[in-house]
Order: structure tokens, then C-alpha cells, then sequence
């Protein structure tokens, strides 16, 4: 499709946050700013989801599970993301993933799994402990990695922003996808006609600066440790939490180091330069912590009042949030269904004639392809569609404000099965009165709605 070939020539980042509790201002410093950032590139094709799959390892607790994915929607929106600029999605809406989890699983090394960090710890503990080694640990812990594989490469994601404690995951990403490559590859090349490697290998990539932030304890600022800071606590709150941050017991007028403070390096993350060199400044003129908290609180309620107020109104509209997220996974699955059509012949599934392809020395010419609507986004920022068979273009849309425009105008000619397509002048192909777009070079009307005609007779 017209999308996925715009994609190949820019960029794709993915991320995402496990629904498992209120959103944090680690979260927000550490991957959603960030990311927010990275999707206004237009250099960038970017997808960020709602792991709520991976939610189910860790909690048990449907309510949270629920309320947390309606939080974390809403708070991607609050703090900026465009769901016209990118592709936003729930993980459980894409039934592709848990499909290639499957075919990845099937190609993964056991000893990897043996060596993943959260598997690893939780068999250190229970050694210590006196405990059978694997005792509470479920397959979905110990399979985790091999989620967000597919998590990644369901999508061929080029980069995958996570803080230091998950770089492991995306190199054992890299090691899954290389195994599956090795072994499938030739099938599917052989299948598809193409060059390459059926799925890329992703990058890690970390915000140096804001990777991670410290809680009220000094440690990584993380809900199992319960010291986050809500990112959208009230005022009232927000202060109670910040005045109860960890210190030392420098006295005001005592110079105080900015090296390992936690309550500096959150200033950090929501200041400019301009004021961290202040509070860097004031850190050395013997600021009492007092102040600095004052200060601390004054910067984060600066930059999170406005977002807030946002994140208040989404809250209040779940039937908008579902449309969006509903969008967003017609524009995820519209990439990862054909990949995973393409892997699942590769590996030997998929209709017998597939197999048999593979398997033909000199294949047979192929039939003309049934007629197929491509949408996709063009560099003037207006989305397009196009009607193509085989190796021709049959009819290109105008431009339209949005993805959802553009779809109903393609599900009306769907409908339409060419009978309602009239009055071509200059090439001007209508629909009920109106202008959809332009005959393709050298096409015929009658081409046009013959091939409308058959999304009747696939209907």
C-alpha cells in the first residue's frame, strides 16, 4: 500500500507504556515528551501503543487494567500527540501481534529467555529465599521478551526509545527477529519477490538526559517501588508530594550538591537551561531545601497545569477516546496484516497455494491481481487514496484533512460497486455529484467501475 512505501523512506519509532497504574512524571519526562517531540519530525513515522498485553503479567486487578488504559489514553492526548500525525493504538486491538508472538516464540532460544533481567531477578529472589527457583514466576513473565518482539517487529520499527533498564529487551528484539530472518528468509524472498530481510532489526534509542527519573525515595522513580509522582496530581497534592522528596541535611546557607540529587535532576527535566544554571547556581549559594522544593513544585505545576486541564476533558469523553484508538488501530493493522500474511506463508501456514509457490521451480505467471484502495499521507500533510490493480493506478482521490475523510469516501465508493460513478469530464471522476478524484493515466471509465464492481462480488 500507498502508506506503507511513504513509511519506507522515513523513520519509524515506536513506544509505548504498560497500562498498569496512573501515569508518572517519569513517564512523561522519560517517553511521552520525548515522543511527542520525535512525531512532529516529518522525517519520523510514529507508533505508539497501550500495552495493555503486557499489563496482564504484572496485575491482576481488571479494574486497574481498564482504568489505567482509558488514563494513559488520555494522557498521550493531553500532552500533545496528533492521532492524525501517527498511528495510536491499543495492543490488544492488534490481533497480528500475539499471531507473530507465536511465530517468533517458535524460533527463540530458551537460554535468551533464561538470561532476560526480569526472569533473572525473579529466580535470584526466590534462591534467596529458600524458594524453588521458578516459584510464582508465570510463562508470561518468562515470555515477556518475546511480546515485545513482536511488539516491535510487527511493525519493522527502526527505533525504539526506552530508558537503560529495557535496552535488553530491544537487543533480544534484534536477536529474535535475526534468528527468524536466518531461517525464513529465503521463503519469504522467494515468495514475495523482494530484496532484504522479511523483518528489520531495531536501534535503541535513549534520552540521555531524561531517560530516567528519581522518586520521592531517590531510587528510579517506578510504581513498584511506590514512589512516582502522578502526573496529573491536583496542585494540593503535587506540592504534599514534592515537599516529601528524600534530602540531605545540609542546612540553608550550606552549599549543596547537584550531583546525585534527586530533587536537581527532576528540576532538570521540566526547566530550560537558563533556569537549571539558575538552580544550579542557587544550589551553590546554599539554597535551603525548603526553596528548591518550592521551586520544584512552581516548574512542574508550570508545564503540567495546561495539559491537565486537557487530560480533565478527555477523561470525561471514553466514546472519543475509543474513536481515536479504534482509528489508530485500522492504521496499525493496515501495516502489520500483510507482513504477517507474508511471514505466515514464509514458515509454511497460510492457503495450500502458498506452499506451493515455495516449493515451484519455475512459478507460474501470476493472474491479475484483484483491484485494491491504498490511503496514505502525502509531504503537504493532506491524506490521499488511490484505486490501483496490478501495476496501474485506476483512480487518485484528491486531498482530504483526514484519514477518517479519506475512508469514508473509500467505503462509499466500495458500496457504490461503480454504478453511482457518473459525469468524467477532464478526467474528473464523481460520485453522487461530487468530486472524488482523477482517472489514472490511460484509464477508462469503464475500467473504473468494472473494478468498483467487484468489491460488490467480494461483498
Amino acid at each position: 500500500m500507498q502508506a506503507a512505501s511513504l513509511s519506507d523512506r522515513r523513520t519509524r519509532v515506536l513506544t509505548g507504556i504498560t497500562t498498569t497504574g496512573t501515569p508518572h512524571l517519569g513517564n512523561y519526562a522519560g517517553a511521552i515528551r520525548p515522543a511527542v517531540a520525535a512525531s512532529l519530525d516529518p522525517q519520523v513515522d510514529s507508533f505508539y501503543f497501550l500495552a495493555d498485553y503486557h499489563a496482564l503479567i504484572k496485575a491482576d486487578d481488571p479494574a486497574r487494567v481498564a482504568r489505567s488504559r482509558l488514563e494513559i489514553a488520555a494522557t498521550w492526548l493531553a500532552c500533545g500527540l496528533d492521532p492524525e500525525r501517527v498511528t495510536f493504538y491499543r495492543q490488544s486491538d492488534i490481533p497480528e501481534i500475539p499471531q507473530l508472538t507465536w511465530l517468533l516464540t517458535c524460533v527463540t532460544a530458551k537460554g535468551l529467555l533464561n538470561r532476560a533481567h526480569a526472569y533473572k531477578a525473579a529466580v535470584d529472589k526466590n534462591t534467596e529465599a529458600g524458594e524453588d527457583p521458578d516459584a510464582g514466576v508465570t510463562a508470561g513473565l518468562y515470555m515477556y521478551p518475546v511480546l515485545m518482539a513482536a511488539d516491535i517487529l510487527a511493525f519493522n520499527a527502526h527505533r525504539v526509545p526506552v530508558g537503560r533498564d529495557q535496552i535488553q529487551h530491544i537487543e533480544m528484539a534484534r536477536d529474535i527477529g535475526q534468528r527468524f530472518n536466518h531461517l525464513h528468509g529465503d521463503a519469504w524472498r522467494a515468495l514475495t519477490g523482494k530484496a532484504g530481510e522479511p523483518l528489520t532489526l531495531p536501534e535503541v534509542e535513549i534520552e540521555e538526559h531524561v531517560a530516567t527519573l528519581p522518586g520521592l525515595d531517590g531510587r528510579k522513580m517506578s510504581k513498584s517501588y511506590d514512589n512516582t509522582i502522578p502526573l496529573f496530581a491536583e496542585p494540593e497534592v503535587l506540592k504534599k508530594l514534592v515537599m516529601s522528596i528524600v534530602t540531605d541535611s545540609r542546612a540553608p546557607g550550606e552549599p549543596k550538591e547537584v550531583e546525585g540529587s534527586s530533587l536537581f535532576q527532576l528540576y532538570q527535566a521540566f526547566a530550560d537551561t537558563e533556569q537549571t544554571e539558575a538552580m544550579r547556581q542557587a544550589y551553590a549559594d546554599g539554597i535551603g531545601w525548603g526553596d528548591a522544593k518550592q521551586r520544584l513544585f512552581e516548574r512542574i505545576e508550570a508545564t503540567v497545569a495546561p495539559m491537565r486541564e486537557s487530560y480533565r476533558e478527555l477523561i470525561a469523553r471514553p466514546d472519543h477516546l475509543e474513536n481515536v484508538l479504534q482509528a489508530g488501530a485500522e492504521k496499525a493493522r493496515a501495516v502489520a496484516a500483510p507482513l504477517l500474511d507474508e511471514l505466515q506463508r514464509a514458515v509454511g501456514l497460510g492457503g495450500f497455494g502458498a506452499a506451493l509457490t515455495v516449493r515451484a521451480s519455475t512459478p507460474e505467471p501470476e493472474a491479475s491481481k484483484p483491484p485494491v484502495f491504498k490511503q496514505y499521507r502525502e509531504t503537504d500533510g493532506r491524506f490521499y487514496f488511490k484505486l490501483a490493480q496490478d501495476d496501474r493506478v485506476l483512480l487518485q482521490s484528491e486531498g482530504h484533512e483526514s484519514p477518517r475523510d479519506a475512508g469514508q469516501l473509500v467505503a462509499k465508493l466500495k458500496q457504490s460497486a461503480g454504478a453511482e460513478v457518473h459525469h468524467v469530464l477532464d478526467k474528473g471522476v464523481h460520485l453522487g455529484g461530487h468530486l472524488v478524484g482523477h482517472l489514472g493515466e490511460g484509464v477508462l471509465v469503464e475500467e473504473l467501475v468494472a473494478a468498483l464492481a467487484q468489491f460488490a462480488e467480494e461483498a
